[in-house]
């Protein structure tokens, strides 16, 4: 028996959602399951803001945007590109962002506490001077000029292509005032620069998550989620040099997903805190100045440890 033929945004929504089912897609880029996914298209392709879906249920769309949305599905399917990639828009910490395939797909859980401007553990008013690592899409920067509208904020990427979807999203937020770009491998184009508040979603991948990740991540610049064998290549180097770029209040908030457990191992004496989300989700840490700082003091003990160690085997030969 030949299926119905959708009417209603209601109906479009459900045949959407049986279509993703049945095509067995990968939802991990702005939702998690095929309903919701359907909507975001559907919304997506009459142009309705998502969360206003629900007012136009009943609405018949006319038969331009009901082909939108037959080549949206197609195209989702087909390619397994996200969707966000197919709509150029997507949404973090309730703001919305232009995206295509030169950024990863902002989905950062960092969002969350960036919306709770980092409470308890930074003084919001204090705030006025933040740096965004890594920043992709900008959208962490940009959600952190909203947040502490009083402060100046740092984006910076090594990807010139990034940069320049940032910038497009500086601008559509009005903030170029605010909101300073800059290509730098990390730290390095900052010279002295302190801030009160770092935040990383940098790349954390590890190499076997990279080579068994879905299709989806296929469409994601790869440098912006590979981080070497076990996922640490950038976030080390954040640890290490990120003491000399807080100030004496600051803190460093860094999102590492799945190489938490190796980020614990490699760092024993670092009392990270982990933050959970609303969803449970706890693989975004924070450490105060004070904290980070043991880091080098470490370093330097196992350094001069290994010394040591190096000098007795010379004398044994």
């Amino acid at each position: 028996m030949k299926p119905a033929t959708p009417r209603t945004v209601s109906e479009h929504v459900a045949w959407v959602a049986a279509r993703f089912r049945a095509a067995r897609l990968y939802y991990g880029h702005g939702t998690d399951n095929a309903a919701d996914e359907a909507a975001w298209l559907v919304s997506g392709a009459l142009g309705i803001e998502p969360g206003g879906l629900d007012t136009h249920l009943m609405d018949v769309p006319h038969p331009a945007e009901r082909e939108r949305i037959r080549v949206l599905v197609e195209a989702r399917i087909g390619t397994r590109k996200p969707l966000a990639y197919l709509l150029h828009e997507a949404w973090f910490a309730g703001l919305k962002f232009y995206v295509d395939e030169r950024v990863i797909v902002p989905r950062s859980l960092t969002g969350e506490l960036i919306l709770e401007r980092f409470a308890p553990w930074v003084d919001a008013p204090r705030v006025t001077r933040v740096l965004d690592l890594c920043t992709g899409s900008g959208c962490m920067g940009i959600a952190c000029a909203q947040a502490f509208p009083q402060a100046r904020v740092d984006a910076v990427d090594i990807s010139a292509d990034a940069l320049a979807v940032a910038r497009i999203n500086v601008e559509r937020h009005a903030l170029a005032g605010r909101v300073r770009l800059m290509r730098s491998d990390l730290f390095a184009v900052l010279g002295q620069r302190r801030y009160d508040v770092i935040v990383s979603n940098p790349p954390y991948v590890d190499a076997r998550d990279l080579a068994t990740m879905p299709p989806e991540y296929g469409h994601e610049p790869t440098l912006a989620l590979a981080a070497g064998r076990d996922g640490l290549d950038m976030v080390a180097r954040i640890l290490r040099a990120a003491p000399g770029h807080l100030s004496a209040h600051g803190v460093l908030v860094v999102e590492v997903g799945n190489s938490r457990p190796a980020l614990e191992r490699t760092y024993p004496q670092v009392p990270f805190l982990w933050v959970t989300t609303s969803g449970g989700d706890d693989s975004v840490f924070l450490l105060s100045a004070r904290q980070i700082a043991v880091i080098g003091t470490h370093r330097s003990r196992a350094s001069a440890s290994r010394s040591r160690t190096r000098q007795k085997r010379r004398i044994k030969r």
